[in-house]
């Protein structure tokens, strides 16, 4: 799936994944490929990438934000 982290300041990542991982306000919680829509906040924590199935994961720390998932692709606005 394609993934978007976009801060105020600059676009920190673009590019595919097979796992990710947020702070949701009410827990993390993880998006894989075909998930179904969704909007949701998002509370200071990390964000965790896993960019292929043999495991290299990369991590984000954010503040805050939303995240929308739509027809495997996923658009994180963080702060």
């Amino acid at each position: 799936m394609q993934v978007e982290i976009i801060t105020p300041d600059a676009e920190i990542y673009k590019g595919d994944a097979v796992l990710v991982q947020l702070p949701g306000i009410d827990g993390s919680f993880e998006i894989l490929n075909n998930h179904a829509p969704l909007i949701s906040a998002l509370k200071e924590g990390k964000i965790k990438l896993k960019k292929t199935k043999e495991g290299k994961e990369e991590f984000f720390d954010i503040k805050g934000g939303v995240i929308e998932v739509l027809n495997n692709k996923v658009l994180i606005l963080a702060g």
